[in-house]
């Protein structure tokens, strides 16, 4: 991976980028192989920056003109 490890929308780009290629058969069979790979990694990342962001969600409800910021659930 690059710096852009933590750059969800980059993953989600080479991800996609991935797929098109896997499913267009642009590859060769190992190719195809080590892009599974790559795209499986880059899954995994993008999944836990979502569960990341997820968490930090915060609802926020307005309340006897008070604003309360909850936990996302």
């Amino acid at each position: 991976m690059s710096k852009d490890k933590h750059n969800f929308e980059s993953n989600l780009n080479k991800l996609e980028e991935i797929v098109e290629k896997l499913e267009n058969g642009e590859v060769d069979l190992e190719e195809s192989v080590k892009l599974y790979e790559e795209g499986m990694k880059l899954k995994k990342i993008c999944e836990e920056k979502l569960k990341t962001i997820e968490l930090q969600i915060k609802k926020i409800k307005e309340e006897n003109n008070k604003i309360l910021k909850e936990d996302f659930k």
